[in-house]
């Protein structure tokens, strides 16, 4: 763990001492070193469940593809944002690649944690570089606005959580992650057992986000920068889901009565975040929408508590993260040109960037979860252990999946065919910083199909 941290926190004096025309090449190539050094921690030798450098950090098979994940976007937030801060004086850029390595550490912190109240503080404090980042470096004069919703649907759902924590502290005498998984399970039967079960999960329900708490995420994916859309949509929605397959161990004998409600949200959230998507004109909107909507998968497949849906769940989570990311930054490159999110504005695409529209068509053909990849992996076993549970839930997740297929193409129409209109004729080309950006985001999920055990987990 430490040989990851380290070097992830020597990256502030680095970021600091380096001279003016080498900031970013070095911070690059210093994360993606890290990010590379990361990728040992999916070498899994150990036959128990826990790896243990300390007795407060720890890498298991859940949380190690996580852990690359959160590693492996540092570098790749650093290439995105060259673009639009170059303008900036020296200091601001200096301070922005410093949110970006806070982050990272938080984020390796929380899901290295074996202390569910060091999770807990972690999580929370993912949020100060997220809305410094999403206020200061946000593109219209919204970005306020969508910084308070941010910040308060976070705190508002995490408060419950705090309360219910040491609740459990108190009850059981310890929040060991590690310990808690050898309890006998808590006898859970009063009307305040279900106040405490709820208060668990709602703060990870918010942060995936639930169909119903989601409205903070449009408006913060909208506003935000580019690397303030990427590490949202790629490892910060993540931590909910993660949260809740950690606590979830714990609240066993309650969640098969009480996820009832919560599961029909989540399949009702794929049907009408979808929807959504299908009239939208927002390229960035519609992308955070779709993101809502496989969350909803994932909040599923979690909630019904079987080894099928809890391996779906993190195999989506993981694809779903490169892929999102991969959509953001190909609409962030699209709007540094055209300086419009408006699909309308931008049409025609292919016939001036022949090789961006590739990209474009691959991510979203991995977006509608194409087979073999990954997406379609985690999709078909969520759906499967869906159905085992419940027949009906197939007319809502098979609608589901159709609608996605809808949007994603008409997104790719929209901004790839037509014809070319004249104000985008004179557009600058593409340079080889994009292309390798959105490589680095494909590859990998196209690398999966061949080895998907590394993101499986413990449950296979």
């Amino acid at each position: 763990m430490l040989k990851v941290l380290i070097p992830t926190l020597m990256l502030f004096p680095t970021t600091w001492l380096a001279p003016k025309k080498w900031l970013w090449a070095t911070t690059t190539s210093h994360s993606l070193i890290i990010a590379l050094i990361s990728l040992t921690w999916l070498n899994w030798t150990a036959e128990t469940g826990w790896t243990l450098p300390n007795s407060y950090m720890a890498i298991d098979p859940l949380s190690a593809p996580l852990l690359v994940l959160a590693c492996w976007l540092l570098p790749l937030m650093i290439l995105a944002s060259q673009n639009h801060t170059r303008t900036e004086p020296i200091s601001r850029q200096r301070t922005f690649i410093c949110l970006l390595i806070s982050l990272q550490a938080f984020l390796i912190l929380a899901f290295g944690a074996t202390e569910i109240l060091m999770f807990y503080v972690m999580f929370e404090a993912t949020l100060v570089p997220t809305l410094i980042i999403i206020t200061r470096w946000g593109n219209q004069a919204e970005r306020l606005n969508a910084g308070t919703y941010f910040l308060f649907y976070t705190l508002a759902g995490s408060l419950p959580l705090l309360v219910a924590l040491l609740a459990l502290q108190n009850s059981t005498g310890s929040l060991s992650m590690i310990i808690l998984n050898f309890n006998p399970p808590l006898a859970l039967a009063s009307w305040g057992d279900m106040m405490w079960w709820a208060a668990c999960l709602i703060a990870f329900l918010v942060k995936m986000p639930l169909y119903g708490v989601h409205l903070w995420l449009p408006k913060a994916h909208v506003e935000a920068p580019i690397a303030g859309s990427m590490v949202l949509a790629a490892v910060l929605l993540k931590l909910g889901g993660y949260g809740m397959i950690r606590m979830s161990t714990i609240l066993d004998p309650i969640t098969k009565e009480a996820a009832y409600p919560f599961i029909v949200l989540a399949l009702w959230g794929i049907i009408m975040t979808g929807s959504i998507c299908l009239r939208q004109t927002d390229l960035k909107s519609l992308i955070a929408y779709s993101s809502v909507s496989h969350m909803g998968l994932v909040a599923g497949g979690i909630l019904i508590q079987t080894p099928w849906g809890l391996t779906g769940a993190l195999i989506l989570m993981i694809a779903h993260g490169l892929v999102s990311s991969a959509l953001f930054c190909l609409a962030n490159t699209s709007y540094e040109r055209t300086h419009s999110r408006t699909m309308a504005l931008a049409r025609g695409m292919q016939m001036l960037f022949p090789l961006t529209a590739t990209w474009w068509f691959v991510a979203n053909l991995a977006n509608l979860a194409l087979p073999p990849l990954p997406n379609l992996m985690g999709e078909v076993m969520i759906i499967t252990t869906m159905f085992n549970w419940s027949p009906w839930t197939l007319i809502l997740t098979g609608l589901g999946t159709l609608i996605t297929a809808g949007y994603s193409l008409y997104m790719f129409l929209m901004t790839q065919r037509g014809p070319v209109p004249e104000h985008i004729k004179g557009l600058t080309p593409y340079h080889t910083r994009e292309h390798l950006l959105i490589t680095l985001h494909l590859l990998p999920v196209i690398l999966l199909v061949l080895k998907p055990e590394l993101i499986w987990g413990w449950f296979y």
